[in-house]
């Protein structure tokens, strides 16, 4: 009646990596792309600020208020205008590419970081299933305390000497644990 069990959790999950290769040469291609647009932006804005600042004197010189010479100027100062907002557009997308992608990254790590702690807790619940009640409690108090004195341990579920050491026996057969001498106690790990 002394079966043991062989209970691995090193099931093969392709590992995802958080930014791959792609999104990082994406990532700098948008960060090139921002910086060029606010280049190019203030060269344009320069330029159309200039004209419309040459078009306005033009108009006072001339002292255009609905005369026939004063439709160019008008129709100039027009378009100056919405050159100017077409300007302020490119800007913006320069500075939101610019920036925007920073905090994009910080939302990616973030799920990423989310995901695989879920990915971690179905593991855990996966194993905790497959156990007797005393060794769930065991390994749900290690894993709470990755690294605990099985002293420490011994006190905190008000276990037995004797129990909790066959429960340990048991836990590392099955390869879910590892104890390591650490004076005159061992240190328990989860090894999943």
């Amino acid at each position: 009646m002394n079966e043991t069990y062989q209970f691995n959790l090193g099931w093969s999950h392709p590992q995802p990596t958080i930014f791959k290769p792609s999104f990082l040469s994406s990532f700098m291609e948008n960060k090139k792309l921002g910086v060029l647009l606010i280049i190019i932006g203030l060269l344009v804005g320069g330029t159309f600020v200039y004209y419309n600042d040459k078009l306005s004197r033009q108009s006072d010189e001339l002292g255009c208020y609905n005369g026939p010479d004063c439709l160019r100027i008008e129709k100039g100062l027009s378009i100056s205008h919405f050159a100017i907002g077409i300007f302020s557009f490119i800007l913006a997308l320069g500075f939101y590419l610019l920036f925007f992608n920073k905090t994009e990254k910080k939302i990616i790590e973030r799920i990423e970081k989310d995901r695989m702690q879920n990915i971690e807790d179905e593991k855990f619940d996966f194993a905790l299933k497959m156990l007797n009640p005393f060794e769930a409690k065991v390994l749900r108090k290690i894993r709470e305390q990755d690294g605990i004195t099985q002293n420490t341990l011994r006190l905190k579920l008000d276990m037995s000497k004797a129990k909790l050491s066959y429960v340990l026996q048991d836990l590392e057969k099955r390869g879910l644990i590892k104890r390591v001498s650490k004076g005159k106690t061992l240190e328990i790990y989860l090894k999943f």
